[in-house]
Protein backbone atom coordinates (compact mmCIF):
# COMPACT_ATOMS: atom_id res chain seq x y z
CA UNK A 1 0.00 0.00 0.00
CA UNK A 2 1.27 3.44 -0.84
CA UNK A 3 2.08 5.13 2.51
CA UNK A 4 0.88 8.49 1.25
CA UNK A 5 -2.59 7.23 0.31
CA UNK A 6 -4.16 7.87 3.72
CA UNK A 7 -2.70 11.38 3.91
CA UNK A 8 -3.78 12.17 0.36
CA UNK A 9 -7.32 10.97 1.09
CA UNK A 10 -7.51 13.11 4.20
CA UNK A 11 -6.24 16.14 2.28
CA UNK A 12 -8.78 15.58 -0.48
CA UNK A 13 -11.62 15.12 2.01
CA UNK A 14 -10.62 18.31 3.80
CA UNK A 15 -10.57 20.21 0.51
CA UNK A 16 -14.02 18.91 -0.45
CA UNK A 17 -15.41 19.90 2.96
CA UNK A 18 -13.87 23.36 2.58
CA UNK A 19 -15.41 23.70 -0.88
CA UNK A 20 -18.86 22.81 0.50
CA UNK A 21 -18.50 25.41 3.23
CA UNK A 22 -17.49 28.04 0.68
CA UNK A 23 -20.49 27.18 -1.51
CA UNK A 24 -22.78 27.53 1.50
CA UNK A 25 -21.26 30.95 2.32
CA UNK A 26 -21.87 32.09 -1.28
CA UNK A 27 -25.45 30.80 -1.16
CA UNK A 28 -26.05 32.70 2.08
CA UNK A 29 -24.69 35.91 0.51
CA UNK A 30 -26.96 35.44 -2.51
CA UNK A 31 -30.00 34.83 -0.27
CA UNK A 32 -29.19 37.99 1.70
CA UNK A 33 -29.25 39.93 -1.60
CA UNK A 34 -32.61 38.34 -2.46
CA UNK A 35 -34.02 39.54 0.86
CA UNK A 36 -32.62 43.04 0.37
CA UNK A 37 -34.01 43.42 -3.14
CA UNK A 38 -37.34 41.91 -2.05
CA UNK A 39 -37.53 44.64 0.58
CA UNK A 40 -36.70 47.24 -2.09
CA UNK A 41 -39.51 45.90 -4.30
CA UNK A 42 -41.93 45.97 -1.36
CA UNK A 43 -41.04 49.59 -0.57
CA UNK A 44 -41.79 50.54 -4.19
CA UNK A 45 -45.33 49.16 -3.83
CA UNK A 46 -46.52 50.36 -0.44
CA UNK A 47 -50.29 50.95 -0.18
CA UNK A 48 -52.49 52.58 2.45
CA UNK A 49 -55.67 50.54 2.04
CA UNK A 50 -55.80 47.05 3.58
CA UNK A 51 -58.15 46.06 0.78
CA UNK A 52 -55.31 46.50 -1.72
CA UNK A 53 -52.66 44.90 0.45
CA UNK A 54 -51.24 41.42 0.45
CA UNK A 55 -52.44 39.61 3.58
CA UNK A 56 -51.84 36.35 5.36
CA UNK A 57 -53.34 33.17 3.94
CA UNK A 58 -54.72 30.34 6.07
CA UNK A 59 -53.98 26.69 5.43
CA UNK A 60 -57.14 26.46 3.34
CA UNK A 61 -55.94 29.23 1.01
CA UNK A 62 -58.46 31.82 2.26
CA UNK A 63 -57.31 35.40 2.76
CA UNK A 64 -57.50 36.41 6.43
CA UNK A 65 -57.33 40.16 5.97
CA UNK A 66 -54.28 40.39 8.23
CA UNK A 67 -51.16 42.20 6.94
CA UNK A 68 -48.41 39.79 5.97
CA UNK A 69 -45.91 41.32 8.43
CA UNK A 70 -46.45 42.37 12.02
CA UNK A 71 -47.76 45.62 13.46
CA UNK A 72 -45.61 48.56 12.35
CA UNK A 73 -44.55 47.15 8.98
CA UNK A 74 -45.97 48.82 5.84
CA UNK A 75 -48.75 47.35 3.71
CA UNK A 76 -47.66 46.12 0.28
CA UNK A 77 -49.75 45.76 -2.88
CA UNK A 78 -51.09 42.26 -3.29
CA UNK A 79 -50.65 42.42 -7.08
CA UNK A 80 -47.01 43.44 -6.61
CA UNK A 81 -46.44 40.40 -4.40
CA UNK A 82 -47.94 38.14 -7.05
CA UNK A 83 -45.69 39.63 -9.73
CA UNK A 84 -42.61 39.11 -7.56
CA UNK A 85 -43.59 35.51 -6.90
CA UNK A 86 -44.02 34.85 -10.62
CA UNK A 87 -40.65 36.44 -11.41
CA UNK A 88 -38.95 34.14 -8.90
CA UNK A 89 -40.86 31.02 -9.93
CA UNK A 90 -42.61 30.81 -6.56
CA UNK A 91 -46.19 30.07 -5.66
CA UNK A 92 -48.30 33.04 -4.53
CA UNK A 93 -48.12 31.85 -0.92
CA UNK A 94 -44.33 31.39 -1.04
CA UNK A 95 -44.01 34.88 -2.51
CA UNK A 96 -46.09 36.30 0.33
CA UNK A 97 -43.88 34.52 2.85
CA UNK A 98 -40.71 35.97 1.33
CA UNK A 99 -42.06 39.53 1.38
CA UNK A 100 -43.39 39.03 4.91
CA UNK A 101 -39.97 37.86 6.13
CA UNK A 102 -38.17 40.81 4.52
CA UNK A 103 -40.63 43.32 5.99
CA UNK A 104 -40.62 41.69 9.42
CA UNK A 105 -36.83 41.71 9.60
CA UNK A 106 -36.26 45.23 8.31
CA UNK A 107 -39.06 46.98 10.22
CA UNK A 108 -39.56 44.94 13.40
CA UNK A 109 -36.32 42.99 13.91
CA UNK A 110 -33.72 45.61 12.92
CA UNK A 111 -30.85 44.14 14.95
CA UNK A 112 -31.30 40.73 13.34
CA UNK A 113 -31.71 42.36 9.90
CA UNK A 114 -28.45 44.31 10.37
CA UNK A 115 -26.58 41.07 10.99
CA UNK A 116 -27.98 39.49 7.82
CA UNK A 117 -26.96 42.46 5.72
CA UNK A 118 -23.51 42.56 7.37
CA UNK A 119 -23.00 38.98 6.21
CA UNK A 120 -22.50 37.39 9.62
CA UNK A 121 -25.91 35.73 10.02
CA UNK A 122 -27.26 33.12 7.62
CA UNK A 123 -30.53 34.38 6.09
CA UNK A 124 -32.32 31.10 6.76
CA UNK A 125 -31.77 31.60 10.48
CA UNK A 126 -33.12 35.16 10.32
CA UNK A 127 -36.17 34.09 8.32
CA UNK A 128 -36.97 31.41 10.89
CA UNK A 129 -36.93 34.06 13.62
CA UNK A 130 -39.15 36.35 11.50
CA UNK A 131 -41.70 33.56 11.03
CA UNK A 132 -41.88 33.13 14.81
CA UNK A 133 -42.52 36.84 15.55
CA UNK A 134 -45.12 37.75 12.92
CA UNK A 135 -47.99 37.50 15.42
CA UNK A 136 -46.30 39.55 18.16
CA UNK A 137 -46.98 43.19 18.94
CA UNK A 138 -44.17 45.70 18.42
CA UNK A 139 -42.99 45.64 22.03
CA UNK A 140 -42.81 41.86 22.13
CA UNK A 141 -41.06 41.69 18.74
CA UNK A 142 -38.51 44.27 19.89
CA UNK A 143 -37.81 42.21 23.01
CA UNK A 144 -37.15 39.07 20.94
CA UNK A 145 -34.94 41.01 18.53
CA UNK A 146 -32.83 42.51 21.32
CA UNK A 147 -32.41 39.15 23.05
CA UNK A 148 -31.79 36.90 20.05
CA UNK A 149 -29.82 39.09 17.59
CA UNK A 150 -26.38 38.82 19.25
CA UNK A 151 -26.67 35.02 19.45
CA UNK A 152 -28.79 34.25 16.38
CA UNK A 153 -25.85 32.49 14.65
CA UNK A 154 -25.60 30.09 17.61
CA UNK A 155 -29.16 29.30 18.57
CA UNK A 156 -31.80 26.91 17.27
CA UNK A 157 -35.60 27.01 17.06
CA UNK A 158 -36.05 25.87 20.67
CA UNK A 159 -34.29 28.91 22.08
CA UNK A 160 -36.15 31.23 19.69
CA UNK A 161 -39.52 29.75 20.67
CA UNK A 162 -38.61 30.10 24.34
CA UNK A 163 -37.98 33.83 23.80
CA UNK A 164 -41.21 34.23 21.84
CA UNK A 165 -43.13 32.53 24.66
CA UNK A 166 -41.48 34.79 27.22
CA UNK A 167 -42.29 37.88 25.12
CA UNK A 168 -45.94 36.83 24.94
CA UNK A 169 -46.06 36.30 28.69
CA UNK A 170 -44.47 39.70 29.37
CA UNK A 171 -46.06 41.95 26.77
CA UNK A 172 -49.19 40.14 25.53
CA UNK A 173 -50.94 38.66 28.60
CA UNK A 174 -54.28 38.45 26.82
CA UNK A 175 -52.76 36.32 24.05
CA UNK A 176 -51.00 34.18 26.68
CA UNK A 177 -54.31 33.51 28.40
CA UNK A 178 -55.97 32.74 25.07
CA UNK A 179 -53.21 30.27 24.18
CA UNK A 180 -53.59 28.53 27.53
CA UNK A 181 -57.34 28.24 27.07
CA UNK A 182 -56.91 26.98 23.52
CA UNK A 183 -54.35 24.43 24.70
CA UNK A 184 -56.78 23.14 27.33
CA UNK A 185 -59.50 22.77 24.68
CA UNK A 186 -57.17 20.75 22.44
CA UNK A 187 -56.90 17.88 24.94
CA UNK A 188 -58.61 14.66 23.92
CA UNK A 189 -58.32 10.90 24.30
CA UNK A 190 -59.63 8.57 21.62
CA UNK A 191 -59.80 4.79 21.20
CA UNK A 192 -60.38 3.99 17.55
CA UNK A 193 -62.70 0.98 17.32
CA UNK A 194 -63.45 1.65 13.64
CA UNK A 195 -59.97 0.45 12.59
CA UNK A 196 -59.66 -2.87 14.45
CA UNK A 197 -56.85 -4.94 12.97
CA UNK A 198 -57.13 -8.56 11.86
CA UNK A 199 -55.15 -9.46 15.00
CA UNK A 200 -57.77 -7.77 17.16
CA UNK A 201 -55.91 -4.60 18.14
CA UNK A 202 -57.13 -0.99 18.27
CA UNK A 203 -55.26 2.30 18.04
CA UNK A 204 -55.28 4.76 20.94
CA UNK A 205 -54.24 8.40 20.60
CA UNK A 206 -54.71 11.63 22.48
CA UNK A 207 -53.29 14.84 23.85
CA UNK A 208 -53.13 15.21 27.63
CA UNK A 209 -52.18 17.79 30.19
CA UNK A 210 -48.45 17.38 30.83
CA UNK A 211 -48.82 16.38 34.49
CA UNK A 212 -51.52 13.82 33.60
CA UNK A 213 -49.31 12.45 30.83
CA UNK A 214 -46.39 12.06 33.26
CA UNK A 215 -48.64 10.16 35.70
CA UNK A 216 -50.00 7.91 32.95
CA UNK A 217 -46.57 7.15 31.57
CA UNK A 218 -45.33 6.28 35.05
CA UNK A 219 -48.28 3.95 35.71
CA UNK A 220 -47.80 2.17 32.38
CA UNK A 221 -44.07 1.83 32.99
CA UNK A 222 -44.61 0.34 36.45
CA UNK A 223 -47.17 -2.09 35.07
CA UNK A 224 -44.75 -3.25 32.38
CA UNK A 225 -42.05 -3.76 35.02
CA UNK A 226 -44.43 -5.71 37.24
CA UNK A 227 -45.28 -8.01 34.35
CA UNK A 228 -41.57 -8.65 33.80
CA UNK A 229 -41.13 -9.51 37.51
CA UNK A 230 -44.00 -12.02 37.17
CA UNK A 231 -42.22 -13.73 34.28
CA UNK A 232 -43.80 -12.14 31.20
CA UNK A 233 -41.17 -12.38 28.45
CA UNK A 234 -42.86 -10.19 25.84
CA UNK A 235 -41.08 -7.10 24.52
CA UNK A 236 -41.27 -3.85 26.47
CA UNK A 237 -43.74 -2.35 23.98
CA UNK A 238 -46.05 -5.34 24.30
CA UNK A 239 -45.83 -5.26 28.10
CA UNK A 240 -46.65 -1.55 28.09
CA UNK A 241 -49.74 -2.23 25.99
CA UNK A 242 -50.79 -4.97 28.41
CA UNK A 243 -50.24 -2.59 31.31
CA UNK A 244 -52.81 -0.19 29.83
CA UNK A 245 -55.35 -3.02 29.91
CA UNK A 246 -54.40 -3.68 33.53
CA UNK A 247 -55.10 -0.04 34.32
CA UNK A 248 -58.51 -0.24 32.63
CA UNK A 249 -59.48 -3.29 34.71
CA UNK A 250 -58.11 -1.83 37.94
CA UNK A 251 -55.38 -4.46 38.14
CA UNK A 252 -52.64 -1.87 38.35
CA UNK A 253 -53.58 -1.26 41.97
CA UNK A 254 -52.43 -4.75 42.99
CA UNK A 255 -49.13 -4.70 44.78
CA UNK A 256 -47.52 -7.99 43.84
CA UNK A 257 -45.76 -9.85 46.60
CA UNK A 258 -42.10 -9.22 46.06
CA UNK A 259 -39.21 -8.54 48.42
CA UNK A 260 -38.46 -5.44 46.34
CA UNK A 261 -41.60 -3.64 45.09
CA UNK A 262 -41.13 -2.34 41.57
CA UNK A 263 -41.16 1.44 41.47
CA UNK A 264 -39.43 2.96 38.48
CA UNK A 265 -36.75 5.60 38.78
CA UNK A 266 -38.26 9.07 38.70
CA UNK A 267 -41.68 7.71 39.61
CA UNK A 268 -44.38 10.33 40.07
CA UNK A 269 -46.54 8.11 42.30
CA UNK A 270 -45.98 7.23 45.95
CA UNK A 271 -47.08 3.73 47.01
CA UNK A 272 -48.67 2.64 50.29
CA UNK A 273 -50.62 -0.51 51.06
CA UNK A 274 -54.18 -0.80 52.42
CA UNK A 275 -56.46 -3.80 52.79
CA UNK A 276 -59.30 -4.55 50.36
CA UNK A 277 -62.38 -6.77 50.77
CA UNK A 278 -60.77 -9.42 48.64
CA UNK A 279 -57.86 -9.75 51.01
CA UNK A 280 -55.40 -8.24 48.56
CA UNK A 281 -53.44 -5.08 48.82
CA UNK A 282 -54.27 -1.83 47.11
CA UNK A 283 -52.07 1.15 46.53
CA UNK A 284 -52.90 4.48 48.09
CA UNK A 285 -51.90 6.88 45.37
CA UNK A 286 -50.50 10.26 46.26
CA UNK A 287 -49.72 12.44 43.31
CA UNK A 288 -46.16 13.68 43.20
CA UNK A 289 -45.76 15.70 40.05
CA UNK A 290 -42.09 15.61 39.05
CA UNK A 291 -41.37 18.86 37.24
CA UNK A 292 -38.00 20.48 36.72
CA UNK A 293 -38.93 24.15 36.92
CA UNK A 294 -36.60 27.15 36.85
CA UNK A 295 -38.20 30.29 38.30
CA UNK A 296 -36.73 33.73 38.80
CA UNK A 297 -36.71 35.38 42.24
CA UNK A 298 -39.36 37.78 40.97
CA UNK A 299 -41.66 34.93 39.97
CA UNK A 300 -41.29 33.33 43.41
CA UNK A 301 -42.00 36.50 45.38
CA UNK A 302 -44.49 38.43 43.24
CA UNK A 303 -47.30 35.88 43.15
CA UNK A 304 -47.79 36.74 39.46
CA UNK A 305 -49.46 33.74 37.80
CA UNK A 306 -48.29 35.01 34.39
CA UNK A 307 -44.61 35.06 35.39
CA UNK A 308 -42.63 32.85 32.99
CA UNK A 309 -41.01 29.61 34.19
CA UNK A 310 -38.63 27.38 32.27
CA UNK A 311 -39.86 23.77 32.32
CA UNK A 312 -37.39 21.06 31.35
CA UNK A 313 -40.10 18.37 31.07
CA UNK A 314 -41.71 20.29 28.20
CA UNK A 315 -38.61 20.26 26.05
CA UNK A 316 -37.26 23.47 27.56
CA UNK A 317 -40.34 25.56 26.74
CA UNK A 318 -41.67 28.33 28.93
CA UNK A 319 -44.86 27.98 30.92
CA UNK A 320 -46.44 30.29 33.47
CA UNK A 321 -46.07 30.12 37.23
CA UNK A 322 -49.85 29.74 37.40
CA UNK A 323 -49.79 26.64 35.21
CA UNK A 324 -47.13 25.07 37.44
CA UNK A 325 -49.26 25.86 40.48
CA UNK A 326 -52.29 24.20 38.87
CA UNK A 327 -50.29 21.07 38.06
CA UNK A 328 -49.17 20.89 41.66
CA UNK A 329 -52.72 21.29 42.95
CA UNK A 330 -52.07 24.61 44.63
CA UNK A 331 -54.11 26.94 42.45
CA UNK A 332 -55.80 29.92 44.06
CA UNK A 333 -58.46 28.89 46.56
CA UNK A 334 -57.64 25.17 46.56
CA UNK A 335 -55.56 22.70 48.53
CA UNK A 336 -54.66 19.17 47.59
CA UNK A 337 -53.40 16.87 50.36
CA UNK A 338 -52.53 14.20 47.79
CA UNK A 339 -49.86 16.39 46.21
CA UNK A 340 -46.31 16.69 47.47
CA UNK A 341 -44.01 19.43 46.20
CA UNK A 342 -40.28 18.88 46.61
CA UNK A 343 -37.98 21.89 46.49
CA UNK A 344 -34.37 20.95 45.89
CA UNK A 345 -31.55 23.17 47.10
CA UNK A 346 -29.88 25.41 44.56
CA UNK A 347 -26.60 23.98 43.30
CA UNK A 348 -23.56 26.16 42.73
CA UNK A 349 -22.85 25.43 39.08
CA UNK A 350 -19.35 26.87 39.38
CA UNK A 351 -18.35 24.64 42.31
CA UNK A 352 -16.04 21.72 41.54
CA UNK A 353 -17.59 18.45 42.72
CA UNK A 354 -15.85 15.09 42.53
CA UNK A 355 -16.77 11.42 42.89
CA UNK A 356 -14.28 8.72 43.83
CA UNK A 357 -15.47 6.10 41.36
CA UNK A 358 -16.39 5.99 37.68
CA UNK A 359 -20.08 6.83 38.17
CA UNK A 360 -20.84 10.42 39.25
CA UNK A 361 -22.83 10.95 42.42
CA UNK A 362 -26.48 12.08 42.11
CA UNK A 363 -25.47 15.60 43.15
CA UNK A 364 -22.66 15.76 40.59
CA UNK A 365 -24.98 14.38 37.91
CA UNK A 366 -27.58 17.03 38.75
CA UNK A 367 -24.95 19.77 38.55
CA UNK A 368 -23.79 18.64 35.09
CA UNK A 369 -27.37 18.47 33.82
CA UNK A 370 -28.27 21.93 35.12
CA UNK A 371 -25.02 23.46 33.87
CA UNK A 372 -25.08 22.02 30.34
CA UNK A 373 -28.89 21.80 29.84
CA UNK A 374 -28.40 19.93 26.54
CA UNK A 375 -25.89 17.67 24.82
CA UNK A 376 -22.80 19.86 24.36
CA UNK A 377 -21.94 18.66 20.83
CA UNK A 378 -22.15 21.48 18.25
CA UNK A 379 -25.78 22.33 17.43
CA UNK A 380 -27.29 19.40 19.38
CA UNK A 381 -30.34 20.20 21.53
CA UNK A 382 -31.08 16.87 23.23
CA UNK A 383 -31.91 17.50 26.93
CA UNK A 384 -28.99 16.83 29.27
CA UNK A 385 -31.13 14.73 31.63
CA UNK A 386 -31.34 12.03 28.98
CA UNK A 387 -27.64 12.21 28.02
CA UNK A 388 -24.58 10.21 29.05
CA UNK A 389 -22.15 11.94 31.38
CA UNK A 390 -18.94 11.71 29.37
CA UNK A 391 -15.44 11.79 30.83
CA UNK A 392 -13.72 14.33 28.56
CA UNK A 393 -10.36 12.80 29.50
CA UNK A 394 -11.27 9.08 29.58
CA UNK A 395 -11.44 7.39 32.98
CA UNK A 396 -9.08 4.70 31.72
CA UNK A 397 -6.48 7.40 30.98
CA UNK A 398 -6.67 8.97 34.42
CA UNK A 399 -9.57 11.35 33.86
CA UNK A 400 -11.41 12.24 37.04
CA UNK A 401 -15.13 11.96 37.70
CA UNK A 402 -15.52 15.64 38.48
CA UNK A 403 -17.25 18.84 37.40
CA UNK A 404 -14.28 19.90 35.27
CA UNK A 405 -14.03 16.58 33.40
CA UNK A 406 -17.68 15.60 32.82
CA UNK A 407 -20.05 16.86 30.13
CA UNK A 408 -23.48 15.87 28.85
CA UNK A 409 -23.35 14.00 25.53
CA UNK A 410 -26.25 12.20 23.90
CA UNK A 411 -25.54 8.59 23.01
CA UNK A 412 -25.00 9.35 19.31
CA UNK A 413 -22.42 12.08 19.93
CA UNK A 414 -20.83 10.13 22.77
CA UNK A 415 -20.13 7.36 20.25
CA UNK A 416 -18.85 9.93 17.75
CA UNK A 417 -16.41 11.32 20.30
CA UNK A 418 -15.28 7.85 21.42
CA UNK A 419 -14.95 6.18 18.03
CA UNK A 420 -15.25 8.89 15.34
CA UNK A 421 -12.12 10.97 15.80
CA UNK A 422 -13.84 14.01 17.34
CA UNK A 423 -12.16 15.67 20.34
CA UNK A 424 -13.12 18.43 22.74
CA UNK A 425 -11.84 20.27 25.77
CA UNK A 426 -13.57 22.23 28.52
CA UNK A 427 -12.38 25.86 28.53
CA UNK A 428 -14.48 26.91 31.51
CA UNK A 429 -17.41 25.09 33.19
CA UNK A 430 -20.06 24.77 30.48
CA UNK A 431 -17.82 26.09 27.66
CA UNK A 432 -16.35 23.57 25.20
CA UNK A 433 -14.00 23.71 22.22
CA UNK A 434 -14.67 20.96 19.64
CA UNK A 435 -12.40 19.70 16.84
CA UNK A 436 -13.62 17.56 13.94
CA UNK A 437 -11.48 14.87 12.26
CA UNK A 438 -10.72 17.29 9.39
CA UNK A 439 -9.65 20.18 11.57
CA UNK A 440 -12.79 22.29 11.89
CA UNK A 441 -13.51 23.85 15.25
CA UNK A 442 -16.59 25.02 17.13
CA UNK A 443 -17.17 26.75 20.44
CA UNK A 444 -20.16 25.43 22.34
CA UNK A 445 -21.56 27.18 25.42
CA UNK A 446 -24.96 27.85 26.98
CA UNK A 447 -25.79 30.46 24.35
CA UNK A 448 -25.34 27.96 21.49
CA UNK A 449 -22.68 27.04 18.93
CA UNK A 450 -20.13 29.32 17.25
CA UNK A 451 -18.28 28.14 14.13
CA UNK A 452 -14.61 29.10 14.53
CA UNK A 453 -13.36 27.55 11.28
CA UNK A 454 -12.21 29.78 8.40
CA UNK A 455 -13.59 31.81 6.80
CA UNK A 456 -13.84 33.43 10.21
CA UNK A 457 -17.28 34.70 11.08
CA UNK A 458 -16.80 37.84 13.18
CA UNK A 459 -18.64 38.12 16.44
CA UNK A 460 -20.49 41.38 15.84
CA UNK A 461 -20.97 44.17 18.26
CA UNK A 462 -24.56 44.78 19.18
CA UNK A 463 -26.03 46.08 15.89
CA UNK A 464 -27.32 49.66 16.13
CA UNK A 465 -30.99 50.47 16.41
CA UNK A 466 -32.66 51.48 13.19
Amino acid sequence: MNPTTSTDTATTAGAVLGSIRQARAEANAAEARVLATTLEWAHLHVVDDLGDAATLVTGTGRDTGIPIAGDGAPLVSEFAVWELAAALGLSAESGRNLVAQALELAHRLPKTWARVQAGNLAPWRAKRIADATLHLNQEAAGFVDAQVAPFAHQTGPTQTQRLVDEAIGRFMPELAAEQRDRSAEQRYFTIDHDQVSFAGTSRVHGELDLADAIDLDDAVRRGAEQLAVLGNEESLDVRRSLAVGMLARGEQVLEFESPDPVVSAGSTTQLGGSTTRGGGSTVARRREVVLYVHLSDAALTSGDRLAPAWLENAGGHLVTAGQVADWCGVSAGSTNPTTRITVRPVLDLAETLQSAGYQPSPTLTEQIELRDRTCVFPWCQRPARGCDKDHIVPWQEGGSTSSDNLAALCRRHHRLKTHGGWTYTMLTPGEYLWHSPHGHTWLRDRTGTTDLSPPTVPSPADPPDQ
